[in-house]
């Protein structure tokens, strides 16, 4: 295990193992269908009113049980939107899933509930959780979705846009507990300087856990991602506190080096002869004019060094 890793980066989520799968069900084109349907309820009602002028039962049998066939054939033409998809059921037993869009043709026995196979977006609330710290943040999430297979969204759960919902919060949460909010200088990832990396795990998790439900994830981002209100203070002057010592430590490496390249150009031009304390005073002088924060004020020594 890298140091930049979470312990728990590896562990996976153990959902049941679907069983049902997405087949596609017994159809025909709508169209024909309609129009024989339509061509035996004229040739029903034709048959009719010549049995009645005729007086031949017959012929009035024949025509009810035409015009009755018609009507049971029509009852399996259904409509099916783009991007929408029927699942359908024979006495409570899954016949298969209609994708094709347009007007198809079913066992008109068989009930069909639609289902939206569009993409769709998740937003979770702002979550109150505890980072890997112990720091008390607030993180939410916005997830794209789609349904994948019909079968497993309509039978593996109750109810798949809310197991979606929950199962998203689920998985945000233990990404914001396993991960640091700042790793503050450590090899460690954190939820604020690896977007990417923690994004990408965090797709992972919930392609994961919805996996059963035939849910495909398209992508998921973190929206937003703050301290929490009661140490929001203390740890804005952390951070300022950490950019104020950074910023020192350059102004401190920049003016040591400004230093060092004056005393070599001294030597090399034998400009002056400097022993060693007139160097070390020559260089707290200088570190003192550049380090400051303030303009430094000048002090002419009418004497010498040492008096």
């Amino acid at each position: 295990m890298t140091p930049s890793e979470s312990p728990a980066a590896g562990a996976g989520v153990r959902m049941p193992a679907p069983k049902y799968r997405e087949r596609l069900a017994p159809q025909l084109p709508g169209l024909p269908v309609a129009g024989a349907c339509l061509l035996a309820l004229v040739a029903a009602v034709a048959a009719v009113v010549a049995g009645v002028g005729s007086g031949s039962p017959p012929l009035l049998a024949a025509g009810a049980v035409l015009a009755a066939v018609a009507i049971v054939a029509a009852a399996g033409l259904t409509v099916v939107a783009p991007n929408q998809a029927r699942v359908l059921q024979f006495l409570g037993r899954y016949v298969g899933t209609v994708r094709v869009d347009g007007l198809r043709w079913v066992n008109p026995l068989t009930t069909r509930r639609q289902i939206s196979t569009r993409i769709r977006n998740h937003e979770t609330s702002v979550l109150k959780v505890n980072d890997a710290g112990g720091s008390p943040i607030e993180i939410a999430a916005v997830v794209v979705w789609q349904v994948q297979d019909t079968a497993q969204a309509v039978f593996e759960v109750d109810d798949f846009v809310e197991f979606v919902s929950i199962q998203t919060d689920t998985a945000v949460r233990r990404i914001a507990n396993d991960y640091p909010y700042d790793a503050a200088g450590d090899e460690r990832m954190s939820l604020r300087d690896n977007a990417e990396e923690i994004t990408e795990r965090l797709s992972a998790e919930i392609a994961e856990r919805v996996e059963s439900a035939g849910v495909r994830i398209v992508e998921s981002r973190i929206t937003h991602l703050a301290y929490a209100q009661e140490i929001a203070q203390a740890m804005l002057q952390r951070q300022q506190a950490g950019a104020v010592v950074a910023a020192r430590r350059q102004i401190v490496e920049g003016a040591v080096g400004m230093v060092d390249a004056a005393l070599a150009r001294l030597a090399e031009r034998d400009v002056v002869e400097l022993d060693e304390e007139r160097k070390a005073t020559m260089v707290s002088n200088l570190l003192v004019v550049l380090c400051s924060d303030r303009p430094a004020t000048p002090v002419v020594n009418t004497g010498s060094l040492y008096q």
